[in-house]
Formats: structure tokens, C-alpha cells, sequence
């Protein structure tokens, strides 16, 4: 089995935002050489996520976060946390520190309209991303 596992850094401009990752996903697959196995993308971050969802219309990126603010805002009395970030440790665990994808013949195995996004909850921050592809 073929292992290769790299870092990315990545920059958020807002408090909450979801950030397109796909394309440098994919670079370290085609990097890699692996032609048929998987790919985790792994977010090292407590108030930080992975997800997996539609890439073709950025409303579905608001709606999905003003979901996650609706349902745990920022400010909610009751929050113990001394930082005042909370709600973003919150969504990090509601939405999950990583995502596994299939690769076939060299490609991500998503669908038409999916794209792989880094979730920022506490944001503007400097971040990494690690991506570890395996090879069968």
C-alpha cells in the first residue's frame, strides 16, 4: 500500500466561511501518483471542519451557515467557554474534522455538483489542512 500524507495552509477572511478546497485536494492526489484508493482530508483545528457539498451555487454555502448560526449563535447565554468561541467548537463538532473520498483512475470520486470545503467558525485565522492519500 502507497502512502503519502501533505499539508496545506489556508487563510479565512471571515468569522464564519465555508472555503472551496477541491482544487488543491485534488493537486495532491495527481502529486501523489495513487490511481485507485482514498483520500482523507483532515482538519487539525477545534473550531474548524470538513464537509463535503455543493460547489456549483454559493447560496447553499449562506444557507448552511446561517443554519449553523441559527442553531448555535455566537453569542447564547449560558456558553462557560472563556474564550467567547464556543459556538465555533460547537459546529466543528456538528459538522466533522475530516472527509474520506474514494479516488478511481486518479480522480476524486465526487458527483457533479460536490466540492470539498474548509469550515471556518472562528475566523479571520491562518490554518492548515492535512490531506493523506493511500493507495490499494
Amino acid at each position: 500500500m502507497k502512502f503519502v500524507q501533505k499539508e496545506f495552509p489556508i487563510s479565512s477572511r471571515n468569522r464564519n466561511e465555508m472555503i472551496d478546497i477541491t482544487r488543491q485536494v485534488r493537486e495532491v492526489v495527481h502529486e501523489s501518483g495513487i490511481v485507485d484508493g482514498d483520500v482523507v482530508v483532515f482538519c487539525p483545528h477545534t473550531t474548524a471542519a470538513i464537509t463535503i457539498n455543493e460547489n456549483a451555487d454559493p447560496s447553499v454555502q449562506h444557507d448552511m451557515l446561517l443554519t449553523f448560526e441559527e442553531l448555535m449563535p455566537h453569542h447564547r447565554p449560558g456558553y462557560r467557554h472563556a474564550e467567547g468561541n464556543s459556538d465555533a467548537h460547537c459546529k466543528s463538532s456538528f459538522v466533522g474534522a475530516s472527509e474520506q473520498i474514494l479516488i478511481h483512475d486518479g480522480r476524486l470520486t465526487l458527483g457533479t455538483w460536490q466540492g470539498v470545503y474548509f469550515c471556518e467558525f472562528d475566523g479571520p485565522r491562518h490554518r492548515k489542512v492535512i490531506v493523506q492519500v493511500r493507495g490499494v
